[in-house]
């Protein structure tokens, strides 16, 4: 099938096939959360945790496989075991590093053997790496409404103390907020997030939804309510448009919504810096 200048027969086109429907069910769910929970992973620099969910849940999913589980189960599994050592680890954020390093290496050997074990052909396992967006069925679009309604419950329970600690982290603890609690609710939500959103991406490429996004956000609005809808709108575009392209292209889906987060970020920080650049210098 062939794409053609007129967009409306080619949408009509494509969403008569059910499996591009609950592609872009999921799609737009997942982009939504990683909108969200993009914004505070970038606000409490906290990308190298995303990354490294991806690559702990990647164990998980291996692990899943060999015991003859769903992947996305066994994924779900990993990434909060290990959101749950790094935060009770490390109490500040700005600490973590060195225990990221040391839980993914950890996982990623685990990984490693699990698939050594396997006797028979691991593509779920591999198709996690890259994301499956346009293999996904009814079942895992109602999975993904279950964990999206469950991440966004938490953050709106966690708002206010989770923007305040993200913010200044000592200054919320000197006024009696939980921040321990906070930071280990909060890295379990994106434990979470981060399993549901490798079914777009994949393990390799989950930047480009859950940070690429709101650090492109974050140079367009400056209030973190109206920084969140903007990272939610670029999620949402990126993955509408990737989803769109690769129907008509031999290409994956997680190619295109990486490319197009990517040169938006770039175009974003070129001309943000050429309108600011000589107002700040006046300044």
């Amino acid at each position: 099938m062939g794409f053609s200048l007129n967009l409306a027969a080619d949408l009509q086109q494509m969403w008569q096939y059910q499996f591009m429907q609950h592609a872009f069910e999921a799609g737009t769910m997942i982009a939504i959360v990683a909108g969200i929970m993009g914004y505070f992973v970038v606000l409490r620099r906290s990308t190298f945790v995303a990354h490294a969910y991806s690559e702990i849940g990647f164990a998980g999913a291996a692990g899943g496989i060999l015991i003859g589980i769903p992947p996305i189960y066994g994924m779900l599994l990993g990434s909060i075991f290990g959101g749950s050592s790094i935060a009770l680890l490390s109490r500040r954020s700005t600490h973590r590093d060195v225990y990221i390093g040391i839980i993914l290496a950890f996982a990623l050997g685990l990984g490693l053997l699990f698939l050594s074990l396997y006797t028979g052909y691991a593509t779920e396992a591999i198709s996690i790496l890259f994301g499956e967006i346009l293999g996904i069925a009814w079942g895992d679009v109602v999975n993904t409404a279950a964990f999206s309604l469950i991440i966004l419950g938490g953050i709106a329970l966690l708002y206010r103390p989770l923007l305040f600690s993200s913010l200044d982290e000592e200054v919320a603890e000197a006024k009696g907020l939980p921040t321990l609690f906070i930071g280990v609710a909060f890295l379990l939500l994106v434990a979470v997030a981060v399993s549901i959103a490798i079914q777009v991406t994949g393990v390799l490429l989950i930047f480009s939804l859950m940070v690429t996004p709101a650090a492109t956000a974050q140079h367009l609005a400056p209030r973190p309510s109206r920084a969140i809808l903007v990272s939610v709108m670029i999620a949402l575009a990126v993955t509408w448009v990737g989803l769109f392209v690769s129907f008509y292209s031999p290409y994956p889906a997680s190619f295109f919504i990486t490319c197009m987060a990517f040169v938006l970020y770039v175009l974003v920080r070129v001309f943000h810096h050429k309108i600011r650049g000589p107002g700040e210098q006046k300044g």
